[in-house]
């Protein structure tokens, strides 16, 4: 007898899922019948949130939805965090839970793993959450997962099914073809983009304003950017867009004084992808973010066009495609005068110096890096040299910076999500982290090591919170809570099969880290500060 469980594996399958990410429990291990003969890859981690982080770096590099598998109640709780960050960052994510059997939900009788509600949870960092009733439903609502997942703002969804429900025959539902059917992406509306190309044509300033929802579109913007001869502002998930030595790009902070004195001089803006939100264009939260010429904005959620900065011409639409229909109705002739000869550099330059010594630091630091090793993706947790390179770093190309310092800002982000981009890569992965955030998240050292993957882990170890301690000091506050105790940290690395070693700060790093990636060993370098 085919189960639900057997089908669930065979209809992820037939969406071109390659991978999961579960812990098995008693709670669905129906969910695991067919999947050892599969042809997808399963992943175990250590904790459901490290799950979570890792379906999302996973997702972030592979273009493809990271699944997750875990059980009622403390499963789905424990990846609540993982999927916030997911629903802030608009990754696809989507988990499956069990729950409890039909006729036992939220009964209050003291079931294994009881919640209440969890659906009223998960609903809350997620696109929808589905609880399955009957075994039909579930090609439907896979469907509408990934029509999420292919059509609108790609958020994490969540499907639980029911105890009995997951073993309970399959018999009748429809065969699985061998690829099941995709949205194309939608397309904004032939007259606005007519008209936002006369806009730009007519343009003397033009700017572009580059967000994490249009990396997939980094042919197409770079060829409207050339065309325009227009600076490219690339937000922290939109780095590498432009790569760094490309004349038109501008990977400083759009909160910089320069980066907003450039907006203020332009007079037709075009936002791609870019909820124009605090932490990447208020992030001193001081009010002077503004945009006072033309905003034209091309986003896949209607609801973000009129957020932060209401949209005077807004174009609903994937990016990718839209932009190739701009490109394809640009007026013909000459484009109109453009910026003064050398503004991008200016810029930049200008940006650069409004930076604090130790912050130009870690930002050259960060490039000793990406040069050293230039195929290496850096993904980061909350951590100092994050911080800064969220400030000034220019990745190389998409998706090859990212963390989760900003957005929903979750610690411990840096290692599982580091090993879910290296399993969707295939190439060394520099992992960025703090000695407080890392033990959010810590055990992934095993998890790493299973799936034989090459992360190498530079650890920042300043003896606690060391940014939190500052701001506490900078206000008055007494540091309570913010210096901790550490384990010997290469000690524990080895002990988990890794390579380690401990370097004070100022030393060279990069040396290290290059001939870590060309043993594609896991490798941690603690850089003791304290």
């Amino acid at each position: 007898m085919k189960t639900v469980g057997v089908y669930l594996t065979e209809l992820l399958a037939g969406y071109g899922v390659d991978t999961v990410f579960g812990i098995p429990g008693v709670h669905t291990v129906e969910l695991y019948r067919g999947l050892a003969d599969s042809p997808i890859r399963h992943v175990t981690a250590r904790h459901e949130q490290s799950l979570g982080f890792m379906a999302d770096g996973y997702a972030r590099v592979s273009g493809k939805p990271g699944v997750c598998l875990v059980i009622t109640g403390p499963g789905l709780t424990n990846i609540l965090t993982a999927m916030g960050q997911a629903y802030a960052d608009s990754i696809p994510i989507l988990v499956i839970s069990g729950v409890n059997a039909l006729g036992k939900l939220g009964s209050g009788n003291g079931h294994l793993h009881e919640l209440p509600n969890q659906q009223a949870l998960a609903s809350q960092v997620s696109a929808f959450s589905h609880t399955i009733t009957r075994p039909q439903e579930l090609p439907q609502v896979l469907a509408r997962a990934f029509a999420v997942f292919d059509g609108a703002r790609p958020r994490p969804v969540h499907i639980e099914i029911p105890l009995d429900l997951m073993s309970a025959a399959a018999d009748g539902l429809p065969a699985v073809p061998a690829r099941l059917p995709r949205l194309r992406r939608s397309v904004a509306e032939a007259a606005a983009l007519a008209q936002a190309a006369r806009l730009l044509h007519g343009a003397r300033r033009p700017l572009l304003l580059v967000g994490g929802g249009a990396v997939a579109a980094a042919a197409e913007i770079r060829q409207l950017a050339e065309r325009l001869q227009a600076p490219t502002l690339m937000t922290i998930n939109a780095r590498g867009v432009l790569p760094p030595e490309h004349p038109l790009g501008l990977s400083c902070s759009a909160s910089s004084q320069a980066a907003r004195q450039l907006m203020r001089d332009s007079d037709v803006v075009l936002a791609l992808g870019t909820e124009l939100g605090q932490t990447d264009y208020d992030a001193y939260v001081d009010g002077g973010f503004a945009i006072p010429g033309v905003l034209i904005r091309l986003d896949i959620d209607a609801q973000q066009l009129f957020r932060n900065r209401t949209a005077d011409l807004p174009l609903l639409g994937d990016c990718a495609a839209s932009l190739r229909q701009l490109l394809e109705q640009w007026p013909a002739g000459a484009v109109a005068s453009r910026w003064e000869a050398g503004r991008v550099q200016q810029t930049a330059q200008a940006a650069w110096k409004e930076l604090p010594a130790g912050m130009r630091q870690d930002i050259a630091l960060l490039q000793q890096l990406r040069d050293a090793v230039p195929q290496a993706l850096i993904v980061g947790d909350s951590t100092r040299q994050v911080y800064a390179g969220n400030m000034g770093y220019a990745a190389p190309a998409v998706q090859r910076w990212f963390n989760a310092s900003v957005g929903f800002g979750a610690l411990g982000y840096g290692l599982p999500a580091a090993l879910g981009a290296a399993l969707a890569s295939g190439e060394p992965v520099i992992c960025l982290a703090g000695d407080g955030g890392v033990q959010f998240t810590l055990a992934e050292l095993g998890s790493v090591l299973e799936c034989g993957a090459c992360v190498v882990l530079v650890l920042l170890n300043n003896g606690g919170y060391g940014e939190i301690k500052a701001a506490m000091q900078a206000v008055e506050v007494a540091t309570l809570g913010v210096d901790l105790h550490n384990p010997d940290f290469v000690t524990l690395a080895r002990s988990y099969g890794w390579q380690a070693q401990r370097l004070s700060v100022g030393e060279a790093l990069a040396p290290l880290v290059q001939a870590a990636c060309e043993r594609r060993q896991p490798t941690l370098i603690e850089l003791y500060e304290v």
